[in-house]
């Protein structure tokens, strides 16, 4: 039976008999919806899943740099860039940086994602050695100060291998690992778990008129093929997490597509981050103009998100996202 199949995703302690649960966590599912690309679906009970499909589904995600993927995480975002979308600036300075860093961690935040390239639409590319200049003494700051995950937010291998070597413990690219050949090599060489993210273009670009034959579907694509590829170059596929890449080079339908059908990536069988903090949907849904003021329209779609199995939130607004999960979980 070919096609794409989506878990339509339950919750709560008492499962119906013959659930199974979604990536090894806490929330579960009975049936999924199979998509083909000629537009047709239809809903299968699990046992009519084809074999090997519900076993992916369901399986535990392997821990990904010391963090338990059975249950939810926040990923602090520490841009050290003078011009990025939202807070571009703020965290210039080593010591301004580091202070949000250990303020993130003291509100239970799993993985600090550091970047010296700014990725909002326009952007320019940022050099390299300007790049390592930013993040080197950041992440060695925050890494003399606490035991917390660090992630590399970087498309190129020379950044990510100083950043490493200061103390990051996981590659996030935001070009899929398309931008760098040299990239997975590296992470395959040193054993250092990835997040690959879809974005159709990049950042100087992205925003131009985005356009797909079927938003999800060729995103899943991507990603799966993008999964097979680094598994192919060394990278254990326990090791790499997926992100559908929502804002870059997608539309506001675009996006809610994504959004909406979000449970049918655990069908590549790797982790799933999801970034949609102060995203210019967000704003335009919400009727508010102010990147710093989308807290609450970004706390909404993220939990949504969790409530579809995400396992990873990456989040400006630290403080209140943590809240609003401490409270989805108690009340789950």
């Amino acid at each position: 039976m070919s096609g794409y199949f989506r878990p339509l995703v339950q919750q709560g302690d008492i499962r119906v008999p013959g659930a199974l649960p979604l990536a090894g966590g806490a929330l579960w599912f009975t049936h999924a919806e199979r998509l083909d690309r000629d537009g047709t679906s239809e809903i299968l009970p699990v046992r009519d899943l084809p074999t090997g499909v519900a076993e992916r589904l369901a399986a535990p995600r392997d821990a990904i740099a010391g963090l338990d993927m059975s249950r939810p995480h926040l990923m602090g975002i520490l841009n050290v860039t003078p011009d990025s979308f939202s807070d571009g600036g703020r965290h210039f300075d080593v010591a301004d940086a580091v202070e949000t860093a250990l303020a993130m961690v003291a509100q239970d935040v799993s993985i600090l994602d550091v970047g010296g390239e700014s990725t909002r639409p326009g952007a320019a590319e940022v050099p390299v050695e300007e790049e390592i200049r930013r993040i080197e003494p950041v992440i060695e700051a925050i890494r003399a100060e606490t035991g917390t995950a660090i992630s590399i937010d970087t498309r190129k291998a020379a950044v990510a291998e100083v950043a490493l070597a200061s103390g990051a413990s996981l590659v996030n690219d935001v070009s899929g690992f398309t931008f760098d050949a040299a990239l997975a090599p590296l992470c395959a060489d040193t054993g250092t778990p990835v997040c690959i993210m879809h974005a159709q273009g990049d950042p100087a670009t992205m925003q131009q008129d985005p356009r797909y034959d079927n938003v999800l579907l060729d995103v899943y694509d991507f990603l799966a093929a993008q999964v097979d590829r680094l598994a192919a170059a060394g990278l254990p596929r326990g090791q790499i997490v997926i992100d559908p890449g929502i804002g870059f080079g997608k539309t506001q339908a675009h996006n809610l597509t994504l959004l909406r059908n979000l449970s049918l990536f655990h069908g590549i069988g790797c982790p799933i981050l999801l970034g949609v903090s102060r995203k210019r949907f967000i704003g335009t849904i919400g009727k508010e103009p102010l990147t710093e003021a989308r807290a609450p329209g970004s706390i909404a779609v993220g939990l949504a998100g969790i409530a579809q199995g995400a396992q990873i939130l990456r989040v400006h607004d630290v403080v209140e996202t943590a809240q609003a999960l401490r409270l989805w979980g108690a009340v789950r």
